[in-house]
């Protein structure tokens, strides 16, 4: 065996991170690429109400990813830190626990899921005339969840290394096959909803199936065997104590957006469908953030593990001003350019008028959005995953819920909906940034 050829424990600073964070970037960018043709084929093929169908389980869905991507991330440190460090046993043992873990978690996701369908969009206030067909999409989903616990996993194995550049390349095969696969099934076979869930689930598994295989085959630390994978406990231990909170931060996160999803949902499938467009669109956006939040997690992990606080501090600098520089460019194109975005979506004028609202409100305070979420992952990387669990448990998730709460339901507004999100990415600034200081000063980075 040997040590991965992306270790970034050597070599420029910079440089390693802007390759680790360049795959990342396109791949995401291929991968939203797909959720947006999904929902332009579904809106200009089925229609506003199908639209409203797809993007009402959006926050579901998001729940769902979240959790899983955080739990790979959990892993991916752990790993990370061992490949620093070079712990070649502690690395096998780390990569076969995390596959045992991805085994059980499908199993229980996949039949707790399709039970609970109905409920959890009736939990979320879906209106009757949408209902049905998000059902049909969401248990389709929920079916196939296997090859999205699988992929997450796999991958956070594979960016544990330094690689993302063949995540990049299986991505983009898989997008591309998604997109051909909705065309087929609902231009061609009038599938409707339930033939965009399809393809998005054969998507997912091609790419976990390509994943694996790289991972059976390469030479380096991080190999896969298949006869070897079992739960290591003391690796479990570790894995949960950074990987349940990442996970648990992901999900307050998405679970105050579905609060606020079902507070949306009362203003009926127009203003559903018009800020789900929207979201969207700021899935594009936020494209660099998680491309650098992912890059930073593995560098700090890495260099954490080898002693290398030098390169962790200018790594961290470089990571933070470049990420929120351009999310805070790519928010004011979004301000501008509002409702001709939307309009590709949907041309119904309200669905229009709803979306523009929510980016022109929302995309000046990318920036903070931004600066909160990479602060998260140097936090990760370091070890301390808690605290930005608790900053966003506290921030986005209390606040939104609590607001929504009493005076949501006193002042029945759309706007309110919408403010709530600068406001709570403010708070979480600036309790990251103290929280920086403190760890600067205290020597940690």
């Amino acid at each position: 065996m040997k040590q991965s050829q992306y270790l970034m424990t050597e070599g420029n600073v910079r440089k390693k991170i802007l390759s680790f964070a360049a795959p990342v970037f396109i791949g995401q960018l291929f991968q939203q690429l797909y959720n947006t043709a999904d929902s332009l084929i579904v809106g200009k093929m089925i229609g506003t109400n199908a639209l409203a169908a797809v993007t009402a389980t959006g926050s579901i869905i998001y729940l769902i990813v979240g959790f899983f991507m955080g739990f790979s991330m959990g892993a991916g440190v752990v790993i990370a830190r061992d490949i620093g460090a070079q712990e070649t046993k502690a690395i096998a043992r780390g990569v076969h626990t995390t596959v045992a873990m991805g085994l059980a978690a499908s199993v229980i996701m996949t039949l707790l899921g399709v039970a609970m369908t109905p409920l959890i969009l009736r939990w979320m206030g879906t209106p009757d005339d949408v209902l049905p067909e998000a059902a049909k999409y969401l248990r389709v989903y929920f079916a196939g969840s296997t090859g999205l616990v699988f992929y997450n996993l796999f991958v956070g194995i594979l960016q544990a290394s330094g690689d993302s550049r063949h995540p990049l390349y299986y991505l983009i095969f898989s997008s591309v096959l998604n997109v051909i696969l909705d065309i087929s099934f609902i231009g061609l076979l009038g599938m409707g909803v339930e033939g965009a869930a399809l393809a998005t689930i054969i998507g997912q598994f091609v790419s976990a199936l390509l994943v694996m295989r790289r991972l059976l085959r390469t030479e380096e630390d991080i190999r896969l065997d298949l006869k070897k994978v079992r739960f290591d406990l003391v690796k479990l231990r570790q894995i949960i104590h950074i990987g349940l909170p990442t996970a648990l931060q992901a999900c307050v996160i998405d679970l105050a957006n579905m609060l606020i999803q079902s507070y949306i949902n009362s203003f009926g499938a127009v203003a559903m469908a018009g800020i789900g467009a929207s979201t969207k669109l700021e899935g594009f956006i936020f494209l660099p953030v998680t491309a650098f939040s992912m890059a930073l997690s593995t560098f700090v992990a890495q260099n954490y593990g080898a002693g290398r606080k030098d390169r962790m501090r200018e790594g961290i600098r470089f990571g933070l001003i470049t990420a929120v520089l351009v999310v805070e460019a790519l928010g004011a194109a979004l301000v501008i350019f509002s409702p001709q975005l939307v309009s590709l979506f949907d041309s119904n004028p309200e669905v229009i008028r709803y979306g523009a609202m929510r980016g022109q409100i929302c995309g000046f305070f990318f920036c903070l959005c931004g600066f909160s979420h990479v602060s998260s992952a140097v936090m990760r990387g370091i070890g301390r995953p808690v605290i930005p669990t608790i900053v966003m448990l506290a921030c986005w998730c209390a606040v939104r819920v609590l607001t929504l709460m009493t005076i949501g339901r006193i002042y029945h507004n759309i706007l309110l909906a919408l403010w709530i999100y600068p406001v709570t990415w403010m708070l979480s600034s600036i309790v990251y940034l103290f929280y920086l200081r403190h760890l600067r000063r205290t020597e940690v980075i």
